[in-house]
């Protein structure tokens, strides 16, 4: 069983509130910090994080939209996004230091990213100190080639009845090779957007009404074991 538990990371501009979970048993272990979706923190984010402290790894889910209202913040997110810096970068970097100094931890610390954070997955994936990446459905940049060139191992999942990112898989596979970046990219026949995320909310289910959105089990197992094996391999044996 886990140990879980809240925390406030100090920041630049506020202490940014996370969820915490680590391994049973005594560490220390490598590290993960786990970027919500559009919904925020929630029961699925930290259904994440526990999942992944299942698998060994420290991790820490941060609350990105801690400072004002959803909306505003949901637009602070994707205007940092398109700059490639503000303050959601300087609060992932905060939560990023933190759990690298905590002595739970070996020092060695990834990122996973659902949705609009897999796009923040990628970004992160050179010069911002993490060692391995999991981006699942998230946007790609225009300037992938450049993005990826020199980037830390990506382990990437798409779900193939995505319609808003229809070929992403493919073209993410294409970059990372091109840029010998080691990789794992995978795009799942029965799957469409968010099939890892698990929501209740009325928007989520008219969302999924559409039939390219929505959680599917033997797709999101696939994708953890993936995503498990794939850090173990660059954060514990790496």
């Amino acid at each position: 069983m886990s140990q879980v538990g809240q925390v406030r990371v100090p920041a630049p501009q506020a202490d940014v509130p996370a969820y915490v979970a680590a391994p049973s048993g005594d560490g220390p272990w490598p590290a993960v910090v786990v970027l919500h979706d559009v919904f925020g923190m929630n029961d699925d984010l930290r259904r994440q994080a526990d999942w992944l402290a299942a698998a060994g790894f420290l991790a820490a889910a941060p609350d990105l939209f801690h400072w004002s209202n959803k909306a505003t913040c949901i637009w602070t997110v994707f205007k940092n996004l398109r700059a490639r810096r503000g303050r959601v970068f300087d609060d992932i970097e905060a939560v990023r230091a933190w759990l690298g100094a905590d002595a739970r931890c070996t020092g060695k610390v990834g990122v996973v990213g659902f949705c609009m954070t897999g796009g923040f997955a990628l970004l992160l994936a050179r010069d911002h100190g993490f060692l391995v990446t999991a981006d699942n459905y998230g946007n790609l940049p225009a300037d992938l080639d450049a993005v990826v060139e020199g980037a830390c191992p990506v382990v990437a999942s798409y779900g193939a009845r995505d319609r808003q990112l229809r070929g992403a898989a493919a073209k993410l596979e294409r970059a990372l090779t091109s840029a010998g970046v080691p990789h794992d990219v995978k795009e799942y026949p029965g799957a469409g957007h968010g099939f890892m995320n698990r929501h209740d909310n009325a928007l989520w289910r008219l969302m999924v009404r559409t039939g390219s959105f929505g959680y599917a089990e033997g797709p999101a197992e696939d994708a953890r074991r993936r995503i498990a094996a794939f850090f173990t391999e660059h954060l514990v044996e790496g």
